[in-house]
């Protein structure tokens, strides 16, 4: 058994884990996942360069529904699976790939975008 002192000791010399993130912390990074703006004293100061999606990514992303890979469309800032005719939004370089917040594109769209494509 330790003595009172050798107790002590020994328990300063462990290293305390981190202190949990506090809760504003985690409800700034839910906020910016989720796309929504920040409140004023909270937003991007001027001269920060903002959030651009990374057009490498799309070697690793695919179409959550038809598992196919996407097609990025810089006019719109949107993640495009030609074959069901949806598109994903990219909200601070962040793309949303959650069906429900996907876009249906109509005839009109796909065609467009055909013709800026050829």
């Amino acid at each position: 058994m330790l003595s009172a002192g050798r107790l002590g000791s020994v328990l300063r010399r462990t290293r305390a884990p981190p202190p949990p993130p506090s809760s504003s912390t985690v409800a700034r990074r839910c906020l910016r996942a989720s796309g929504s703006r920040p409140a004023a004293d909270e937003s991007e100061r001027p001269g920060e360069p903002s959030h651009a999606f990374d057009p490498a990514l799309l070697e690793f992303l695919v179409c959550p529904l038809s598992k196919k890979p996407l097609r990025y469309e810089a006019s719109t800032n949107e993640l495009i699976n030609e074959e069901l005719g949806i598109a994903y939004p990219i909200i601070d370089g962040i793309p949303n790939m959650i069906p429900q917040a996907a876009r249906m594109m109509t005839h009109q769209n796909k065609k467009q975008e055909d013709v800026e494509q050829h």
